[in-house]
Order: structure tokens, then C-alpha cells, then sequence
């Protein structure tokens, strides 16, 4: 148990080597970097984006730069909105939200589930909105954020959804009482069915050379041979990469390999420039058709990742 937690604080000192890296957006005065997907918003959209106080929940994250979109329109997408950009129209209103609940709506079926007690209908669309989704409806913006509705309750993707001219609400039941109606992510999905070109879905640079964000890990490891003799050599390799799959290099990586006679050994290495750890061993007197396990946690600035890998000892 002190060698363990010995090694863990090895860990955490090489992770620790990084922390030139914060925790806040980079930003300039008329951008601002989002390090959860890898992506700029400036000018006007940045305004518009900034100008709502709920915008992360309604739009989320932005998931390409700004460009023109297969369908003339300078846009930039989010996880759940599009930004387009009409020059044409006067200050304050150039920025529209594309209506991606009438672009992607098909209907499945309308669910009979309305109740005049709990519901308000709108006469410019013939469809009500009732229950959490008009609580939902009605903190959020109303008409101006959502548009009317244009269907009824129905089933999409197994999910209760409503969509919305410019939007679609879902139920998650799973949730917390209170936070169970949800925007939908039609950003992505209209993405796609416009067929845009997905190399813009891919993390850029900050605007400026602002330092990026690291807001969460993910590692995988994999040995190099599946089988090996009793008596034999091993490989193992983890990838260590952010939250947008880019390599994060000088982090501390521990892997914990579990024997069959229930010894355990543990190897810190580091992480180089590519992301990526190697740990090779060699071993003998192995019993036939067992498992050999590894465990790998890493950790960098107050962050961890772990992952499992295995390879068998053959006849």
C-alpha cells in the first residue's frame, strides 16, 4: 500500500508538469476558444452566442469553425443550433438560427397524449404544448427561442421528443426531477444530412495562439502480441489524447499488471510527444491459457483516465 501511493504521487508530479494549462476559455477580444470541442466563435456569432445566458444548454458547444455551408449560407454549427449570417439585414438581427426542428423533422406518429388541464395550444400551427415541455417552453425563451410547434408528442430514436420550428425537446426520464426535457443535438444531425464536409467537425487552434484547455482524458491500451509462450516476452501501448482526441504529452501513466499467481507490478512511464506510453516486460513459467490483465490509469492536471487491457498466456 506505500508503494502504491507512492507511485500514485509520482503520477501526480509528472501531471502536475503541464499545469501551464487553465481551467478558462481563450479567448481574445473578439473570439473566444471552446476546448471541450476544439473550436472558435467570433464576431457576431460570438455576440449572439454570448448574448443568450443560457446558450451552452440551448446550443451547446460549437463543432466547426465559421464557413459557407453546401447551401450558400455563412454558418457555423453547434452541438444543437446553427448560426447563419445575413449581411444584408441590420445590426442586431443579422445572426438567425436556422430552423432545424421544421429541416429535420419527419413525422413517426403523433402520440395522443394531450390534456387541455396542462396544455397550451397555438392556433399558428394547430399543436399544443403541454406538461415539463411547456415548463421547459416557457423558462427558455417562449416562440423566439424555439419557434411554434410543429408536431405533437412522438417517438424518435426511442425518445419522447416535440419538435419545435427551430428546435427539438426531449424527455430523459433517467434524469433528475427538473432537468428531464432537453434540447436535442439537431446541430450534428443536420450536419450530417446536409452531407457537410466532416473534416470541419475536427479540433483547430485558438484564435491568437491562446493556451488550449484539457477538460477531461481518454486512454486506450492494447497489447502487441494477443498470445504469448509460458516463458515470453510482452508490449504494451496506451494512447493518451484530450477531450477533442488530440495527444497529451508529459503526462504520468501507471500500469499494473495482475499475474495468476496474484502478484501485481507496477510501471510508471511518461507520455511523449505523440501521446503514447510503452511498457515492455518479459516473464516466465506462466500457466497455460490464463489471462494476464493490465490495468492503466493516468493522470494529468487533476485529471485521470483509466483502461484494462489483457492477453493470453498460450499452450
Amino acid at each position: 500500500m506505500i508503494m502504491f501511493r507512492r507511485i500514485i504521487a509520482i503520477i501526480t508530479a509528472i501531471g502536475l508538469l503541464g499545469a501551464g494549462w487553465v481551467s478558462v476559455y481563450a479567448q481574445t477580444l473578439e473570439s473566444k476558444y471552446f476546448s471541450e470541442t476544439g473550436h472558435n466563435v467570433k464576431g457576431e456569432f460570438l455576440g449572439f452566442y454570448d448574448n443568450n445566458p443560457n446558450a451552452i444548454f440551448l446550443y451547446g458547444y460549437p463543432i466547426t469553425e465559421e464557413f459557407v455551408s453546401k447551401d450558400g449560407e455563412t454558418v457555423q454549427y453547434f452541438q444543437r443550433a446553427r448560426f447563419e449570417y445575413h449581411a444584408e439585414l441590420p445590426a442586431g438581427e443579422r445572426v438567425q438560427l436556422t430552423p432545424l426542428g421544421q429541416k429535420t423533422f419527419v413525422s413517426s406518429g403523433t402520440q395522443n397524449i394531450n390534456n387541455s388541464f396542462a396544455c397550451r395550444t397555438y392556433p399558428e400551427t394547430g399543436y399544443a404544448v403541454c406538461f415539463a415541455f411547456l415548463e421547459f417552453f416557457d423558462q427558455y425563451g417562449g416562440t423566439a427561442q424555439f419557434g411554434y410547434p410543429i408536431s405533437g408528442f412522438e417517438y424518435h430514436e426511442d425518445k419522447l421528443v416535440q419538435y419545435f420550428e427551430k428546435t427539438r425537446l426531449e424527455w430523459q426520464p433517467w434524469k433528475a426531477e427538473g432537468q428531464r426535457v432537453v434540447v436535442s443535438d439537431l446541430g450534428r444531425i443536420y450536419f450530417d444530412s446536409l452531407g457537410e464536409d466532416p473534416g470541419l467537425l475536427a479540433s483547430t487552434n485558438p484564435i491568437g495562439n491562446a493556451p488550449k484547455v484539457i477538460t477531461s482524458l481518454q486512454v486506450r491500451a492494447f497489447a502487441q502480441n494477443a498470445v504469448r509462450l509460458a516463458s515470453d516476452d510482452q508490449t504494451i501501448f496506451l494512447i493518451l489524447q484530450d477531450q477533442n482526441a488530440q495527444p497529451v504529452s508529459n503526462a504520468g501513466c501507471m500500469a499494473s499488471l495482475h499475474w495468476p499467481d496474484g502478484r501485481n507490478d507496477s510501471t510508471v512511464i511518461t507520455t511523449d510527444s505523440n501521446g503514447v506510453g510503452v511498457i515492455s516486460f518479459s516473464f516466465v513459467d506462466q500457466p497455460y491459457a490464463r489471462l494476464i490483465y493490465a490495468d492503466i490509469n493516468c493522470a494529468y492536471i487533476g485529471l485521470n483516465a483509466t483502461t484494462t487491457t489483457s492477453f493470453r498466456i498460450w499452450y
